[in-house]
């Protein structure tokens, strides 16, 4: 399974174990993992390389990648475009911005006692590393952090929320942020695969 990061790979297992519990037809990627049935390779970001590099292994591959914003969006429909024209590979593009735009508000709020409000497009990480840090300094705001900061924030703020967030949600929160059951159906697409192998 090719994602783009650790991140990545958080929130998917985490997000399969809960959804596993409730329909035990959905596959669980941690025992899919640990039964070798899966391996999980991020990528760090670069899907283009990524298109045609794992074909000579004639494995079945699942890809998933954020859809970020244009003009990279249209490089990662390419690439997706490629994938799928491939035997026993299948790779999707999210809906929504990136992995954490799944998470419900509810679910942040109670691991960073803050209110978060972002749209399915916004970058959850960054929105809600500003809330944090708006929220615990008086004397100092986040637009007075250097950008460097500002990313060390974020990126320690978007562990948390792939790890312990998704450990907040629930059925119904999840439902909320994901109406038309998009994880479900990569699960369900990762369990097809896994049979083809």
């Amino acid at each position: 399974m090719v994602v783009e990061g650790a991140h990545d790979i958080e929130f998917l297992t985490r997000i399969s174990t809960l959804l596993h519990a409730d329909d035990p037809t959905l596959p669980d990627l941690v025992g899919m993992e640990r039964n070798s049935e899966l391996i999980f390779l991020p990528i760090s970001g670069h899907p283009q390389a990524w298109g045609k590099r794992l074909a000579p292994l004639n494995l079945p591959e699942f890809h998933l990648y954020d859809r970020e914003e244009s003009p990279v969006t249209e490089l990662r429909q390419q690439t997706v475009a490629t994938i799928n024209q491939r035997c026993c590979c299948r790779a999707m593009l999210t809906s929504k911005r990136s992995l954490e735009n799944y998470l419900h508000p509810q679910a942040i709020q109670d691991i960073a006692d803050i209110a978060p409000q972002f749209g399915d497009q916004d970058c959850v990480a960054t929105d809600v590393a500003q809330r944090v840090f708006d929220n615990t300094h008086d004397d100092y705001s986040w637009s007075q952090l250097t950008r460097r900061a500002q990313v060390r924030l974020t990126n320690r703020v978007k562990h948390w929320l792939n790890t312990s967030a998704v450990e907040k949600m629930t059925l119904p929160l999840l439902q909320e942020r994901d109406p038309d059951g998009e994880i479900i159906s990569w699960l369900e697409t990762i369990g097809q695969l896994a049979k083809t192998a």
